[in-house]
């Protein structure tokens, strides 16, 4: 089997987009060129399998959903069109926790380079990766402070700027610490990057000396701005859990926390009391099927317990953590594999599952609703297959639909050896299909 990705045949607008703070064209522009030829996009998507098993015409327009139709009640000879024949189409995946600045330095050699032309090369490089495997909106956690400063933050919302039309990548502000007199300089640095367009706030209560008072920094300073808030915990202390939840119960637009596989060791008691506590504070979590991201400093060997939160009423989300860096160097940032993961280890049914990455992450990150009906955003995700469970087992081919145009391509082709048996039994090229009438 190979996978391929086609030289892309798409143009690129430049279209504003992003979470809380980040919605809508950046700070200091105006609507451009792209945006408006954005706007007039008008392209068909015939055939499509929907998850209730229709077959369906889709016309989208304006980066909308215009109409949904049986299959071939939507005429439109003179539009674009796209033939889904074959393919599952769902509302696109979206990245609630990512770190595009340490993102594929895995393999190299000596110190991570923070170099603002390198952090923007790998942020830029990882979103693209992302948004092939269908990720059409990433948040992504930069570092700042320490010896290299706003530099990443910097480099980070200048990848932003560049990939908008292909995909809405917003950034988080991670200082190290902000308490006693090594936090005056990371406070400072924090209130600059939110100033530059960090759209939301972060950091790691569970490294400061004061973890508490690391947290309530971090919210006053979101109160201020109206910064979503989302945090790196572990969560394995019962006690700074109980704190947290007490705090942020009352913060608007809300409060993230992740991985917590931290929570998934406590006797089970004790996790679903902070369960219950983290519920009733409307704090969410987003966990990382995947593996660990590196801004722990540590290797966790579980995934937070998502039965156990989401029985709590915990609205919980699935990132993919590191991208073949330090906390993971074969990461692949795919959310397809998470949602597989939580499906095969975590105990969700399939459709759960997806929605962890999908429906899930994007209220997590403050983003629209997706369904595949009119009037909804056209953030679409188009794998081959026919039902959810395969999707996940064997998702190779898809098409990925930001603000209503195609914006990547990915084509698998498996094939056998001179085998009688293949032909004999017409075996498919991929997963299963329908059965031919």
């Amino acid at each position: 089997m190979s996978d391929s990705q086609p030289p892309q045949p798409f143009h690129s607008p430049r279209s504003g987009g992003g979470e809380g703070r980040g919605h809508g064209p950046a700070r200091g522009h105006g609507p451009s060129h792209g945006d408006a030829a954005a706007e007039a996009t008008t392209l068909l998507l015939a055939g499509a399998r929907l998850t209730d098993g229709r077959t369906v015409d889709v016309r989208l327009s304006g980066g909308r959903i215009q109409a949904v139709g049986t299959a071939g009640s939507l005429p439109a000879p003179a539009l674009p069109r796209v033939d889904l024949g074959g393919y599952l189409l769902l509302p696109a995946p979206a990245e609630p926790h990512a770190h595009g600045d340490t993102a594929l330095t895995a393999d190299g050699e000596g110190p991570v380079s923070y170099a603002p032309e390198e952090v923007q090369r790998r942020a830029t490089e990882a979103a693209l990766l992302q948004l092939g495997h269908g990720a059409t909106a990433v948040r992504s956690h930069v570092r700042i402070g320490d010896v290299y400063g706003l530099g990443p933050m910097e480099a980070a919302l200048q990848a932003r700027r560049s990939l908008r039309g292909l995909t809405d990548l917003t950034t988080v502000a991670v200082p190290r610490l902000l308490t006693g007199m090594a936090g005056t300089d990371g406070l400072a640095m924090l209130r600059d990057a939110v100033k530059m367009g960090a759209s939301v706030i972060g950091g790691c209560p569970d490294l400061d000396p004061d973890p508490t008072g690391f947290l309530e920094a971090v919210l006053e300073l979101a109160g201020e701005h109206g910064c979503p808030v989302d945090l790196h915990t572990d969560g394995d202390d019962p006690g700074r859990l109980a704190r947290l939840a007490a705090m942020a119960g009352g913060l608007r637009p809300g409060v993230t926390i992740g991985p917590c596989g931290g929570l998934s060791r406590l006797p089970l008691d004790a996790a679903t009391r902070a369960a219950d506590q983290l519920a009733a504070a409307g704090v969410r979590v987003t966990c990382l099927p995947q593996g660990d991201c590196a801004a722990l400093e540590r290797r966790g060997l579980r995934t937070a317990p998502v039965r156990l939160l989401r029985a709590a009423g915990v609205r919980v989300a699935a990132g993919s953590g590191a991208l073949r860096d330090a906390g993971n160097p074969v990461g692949r940032g795919d959310p397809l594999e998470a949602a597989y993961l939580l499906a095969s280890q975590g105990g969700l049914r399939p459709g759960e599952a997806y929605a962890s990455v999908s429906s899930w992450a994007r209220e997590a990150m403050g983003l629209p609703e997706v369904r595949v009906e009119a009037g909804f955003p056209a953030e679409l995700l188009a794998v081959r297959g026919d039902r959810i469970a395969g999707v996940l087992s064997l998702a190779y081919s898809r098409i990925v639909i930001h603000r209503g145009r195609v914006v990547a391509r990915t084509s698998a082709v498996r094939e056998y050896c001179d085998s009688a048996v293949a032909v004999a039994l017409d075996l498919p090229r991929q997963g299963r299909t329908e059965p031919a009438p």
